[in-house]
């Protein structure tokens, strides 16, 4: 063999091995390349059901039944966007509760210690219009006397009718159920959902979102909610955005329709903030506010998975801060109370009428 055949025959034996070096380099790669891809879909598997688990929901359509006010009738559309997958777009009222619940230790933390049972802290009748470009918040204050209607308990019986009682004693006898029906008698309009978030679940959403701005217009000085704030523009955490919603004595006259104010700028600032986080290029973002909304919730059968909530999410991408109006339902000084009031009537009737 000559010198020129040996050097030929190492550049083959290199080539091969360099062939072969290759493969089992493109090999090891296509096999971690999957591992990769298997592990993310698993772990994007793992994500969905553990915050799908997370939502709690009560059957309140089962529970009420047919003796309710009938559904509005809306033309049907659909989403532009969504000829593929019809995005809902027809008008719907949703009763969203703040609860007071210290079940828990984070709840029990937040609401200042212990307390048995839970009320309605915050109740507002969300309306949104057909086409969902523009809504009305419609805050309840829950001082309100109402005449809460019998309402079935979880242990199969009902409650009694109960005249002159506080609209938030409705949750506290017969919990979701009972709202949504006291709700739908005092407003003869129907609640197509529920929703409901506690302490923690609303402290911790205002965190994942990395917080929230607010404009106070008058000092804030609540030792009992433990907010101290001058009159201003403030960027508040969780915590805090938590105290405003429940601070009531170091505004106003202390009564419950100076913090139905505070809140409804919570409302606001919470729906700028959320518009301007682009949650969908920052996946564990995405997942931290998913997870504080989810793990906090209570919901109607409706909307009691992560698709439903989603398709409502994203049907309500057209609506941005500037059209959502925020109201109260207007009422009066009780004749048998200074300290609690009732609807004020004609208005009240002609504002829930005009959701109708």
């Amino acid at each position: 063999m000559t010198a020129e055949d040996e050097h030929g025959d190492g550049k083959e034996d290199a080539a091969r091995r360099g062939g072969r070096r290759r493969r089992g380099l493109l090999k090891a790669a296509g096999i971690a390349l999957a591992g990769v891809l298997v592990l993310s879909a698993a772990g994007a598997g793992w994500a969905y059901w553990h915050l799908n688990h997370n939502i709690k929901s009560v059957d309140i359509n089962s529970a009420l039944g047919d003796d309710r006010p009938a559904r509005a009738v809306s033309t049907p559309s659909v989403s532009a966007s969504a000829a593929a997958s019809p995005l809902p777009s027809g008008a719907l009222n949703i009763l969203v509760l703040g609860s007071d619940s210290r079940s828990g230790k984070a709840n029990a933390k937040l609401g200042g210690g212990s307390s048995s049972g839970a009320r309605s802290d915050t109740a507002m009748v969300v309306h949104i219009d057909e086409g969902r470009t523009k809504a009305t918040v419609v805050s309840i204050p829950r001082d309100t006397l109402v005449t809460r209607p019998s309402c079935p308990t979880s242990s199969g019986g009902t409650t009694s009718v109960a005249y002159h009682a506080m609209f938030n004693s409705a949750y506290s006898v017969g919990g979701p159920v009972c709202a949504v029906k006291t709700v739908e008698s005092l407003t003869d309009v129907r609640m197509d959902h529920y929703i409901e978030i506690d302490f923690s679940g609303f402290a911790d959403l205002v965190d994942a979102l990395g917080g929230v701005t607010v404009t106070t217009d008058e000092d804030i000085d609540d030792d009992k909610s433990h907010l101290h704030l001058t009159a201003g523009e403030h960027h508040l955490d969780g915590t805090k955005a938590l105290a405003l919603a429940r601070t009531r004595h170091g505004i106003g006259d202390g009564s419950d329709l100076g913090r139905i104010g505070l809140q409804q700028k919570l409302v606001k600032a919470l729906l700028r903030q959320i518009s301007s986080t682009d949650l969908l290029t920052d996946p564990a973002k995405l997942y931290q506010v998913a997870n504080a909304v989810t793990g906090s919730l209570t919901t109607d059968t409706g909307l009691d998975s992560l698709g439903e909530l989603m398709k409502l999410g994203q049907s309500l991408k057209g609506l941005s801060s500037e059209d959502v109006k925020t109201v109260m339902m207007p009422v009066v000084t009780a004749p048998s109370d200074p300290n609690r009031v009732v609807a004020n009537e004609p208005e009240a009737s002609e504002l829930w009428a005009s959701l109708k």
